[in-house]
């Protein structure tokens, strides 16, 4: 059960920095917060559950330091957000292809717009995923709100995975939109659509437990939660029927350093022959990173 240190790590939520205020990366659902301590006081609207949200100094090459701190960890590649206007995503993509992979940030609300421009990313780019944020959309838009399904169809015809975030969201906004029972209907009506849950599905995860083992192509991430704190249904489920469905997503530099995920990482009680499927081969399989 001690964590392995000879895995070459896939990390399936990891950020590469930039020169701007890091405020600018949550003002497209600023207009969801109104209290005033998430709309004033915050760097990161969900910072009140984080303690020590990591300090990044300015650097000349934030793509370069971020692969220094990969491998540190023995990170071997990183799902990081693609966006196309952002030359730090392109630059890394060209860089260092073999070290980061890419998810598209997807907004229902634009209907067709968004599904022609995901797939010409993914024709262009080689996307690996897209993702959703169901309470963050503007207006919110629910994980089976009609919005949704042509962002699963393109989903499923391009063969890549959706990313959603599943249970109470960390900003202070509206929880409806990301009930974890919304997704038993869309597991169903797609069955060939892969979906990763993203940030907890608390207090909703022993559901998404039942509905993992319910649909084959529904699978769980660890992002934005230090490893201490993973749910136990989670833990147990990895070490009984659900080795092949819990994949490693950390959260930094969002919310978590890596000094920080990967000591906690060492107290998890993943049985031996789960970490290897945890920390790389379910990622490598979902994405299809072969």
């Amino acid at each position: 059960m001690a964590f392995p240190k000879d895995i070459g790590v896939i990390d399936t939520m990891l950020g590469i920095p930039s020169s701007e205020d890091r405020a600018d990366w949550y003002s497209w659902f600023a207009p969801l917060l109104r209290d005033e301590e998430s709309r004033q006081m915050f760097k990161m609207p969900a910072q009140y559950m984080f303690k020590g949200v990591p300090k990044v100094d300015q650097c000349d090459d934030y793509i370069a330091w971020t692969v220094e701190q990969m491998d540190r960890f023995n990170i071997d590649k990183a799902l990081v957000g693609f966006h196309e206007e952002s030359p730090t995503a392109i630059a890394a993509k060209e860089r260092f292809p073999d070290r980061f992979f890419f998810d598209v940030p997807a907004d229902p609300n634009k209907g067709m717009e968004e599904v022609r421009r995901l797939k010409r990313l993914h024709r262009d780019f080689g996307i690996k995923a897209v993702s959703v944020f169901p309470c963050g959309t503007f207006p919110q838009v629910a994980i089976d709100h009609k919005y949704m399904f042509p962002i699963y169809a393109a989903c499923v015809e391009m063969d890549i995975p959706i990313l959603i975030n599943v249970g109470v969201p960390g900003p202070r906004m509206p929880m409806a939109p990301q009930k974890v029972e919304l997704l038993d209907e869309i597991c169903w009506f797609f069955p060939d659509l892969k979906v990763v849950m993203r940030h907890g599905a608390e207090p909703w995860d022993a559901l998404a437990v039942k509905l993992m083992l319910k649909w084959p192509n529904l699978y769980y991430s660890t992002s934005a939660f230090a490893p201490k704190h993973y749910p136990k249904s989670i833990i147990n489920f990895a070490n009984t029927r659900g080795a092949d469905k819990i994949i490693y997503a950390g959260y930094f530099p969002m919310g978590l350093s890596l000094d920080r995920i990967f000591s906690d990482l060492e107290n998890v009680p993943f049985k031996d022959e789960v970490w290897p499927k945890f920390l790389r081969d379910n990622a490598r399989r979902v994405f299809k990173l072969d």
